[in-house]
């Protein structure tokens, strides 16, 4: 059976390049910058840096630190206040809600009396428009029922006298004063 790479026969592949072949020495390497050596000014001024860096950052992360304890004190006396504030409003709110209640049950109480307090003034009201009504009357007739009571105190004084036996029916009355006359006569009698 054949063998192989995919079945090809070839066992192996190998590429041999050109440069393996020949067996000289590299070429020397390019010029560079040169030998190595220090350079302290350059590195003490980025030392300098990096040590300048990190007293800021210090500096920073303090100041950050001592914000971070105000802010808290802060904070804290805010949070008390406010709960003062909040315990000072409930109690307020409690008195007012109480003061509340207070004056509905009085508006409530005057308003009962205002309407006991109407209905009475209107009775009274009534009473006095009919006692007007009375007056009015008495007044319009008081001639009226003056007259009327003088005359009937006139019949029964008469009828008193024909009671008594005496005679009317030949008496005239011609004047007022023969009428005041008569009527001294029928009293006597």
């Amino acid at each position: 059976p054949p063998g192989g790479i995919a079945g090809t026969g070839i066992s192996t592949l190998v590429q041999v390049s050109a440069d393996s072949q020949r067996k000289e020495a590299p070429a020397p390497p390019p010029a560079t910058w040169g030998a190595y050596q220090k350079k302290s000014e350059e590195s003490n001024g980025v030392i300098a840096m990096v040590d300048l860096l990190i007293k800021d950052l210090d500096k920073e992360m303090t100041e950050a630190e001592t914000t971070e304890k105000m802010s808290q004190a802060d904070y804290e006396k805010m949070m008390s206040d406010s709960a003062e504030k909040r315990a000072t409003d409930s109690k307020s709110l409690t008195e007012k809600g109480s003061a509340k209640a207070d004056m509905e049950s009085q508006l409530e109480a005057h308003g009962e009396l205002k309407k006991s307090s109407a209905s009475e003034l209107m009775a009274v009201m009534k009473y006095t428009q009919s006692l007007h009504a009375e007056c009015d009357w008495l007044l319009q007739y008081f001639d009226v029922r003056t007259q009327a009571r003088t005359d009937e105190m006139d019949s029964l004084t008469k009828a008193k006298a024909i009671l008594a036996g005496a005679d009317f029916s030949l008496l005239q009355l011609r004047t007022g004063s023969s009428v005041a006359r008569a009527r001294k006569f029928l009293q006597r009698a």
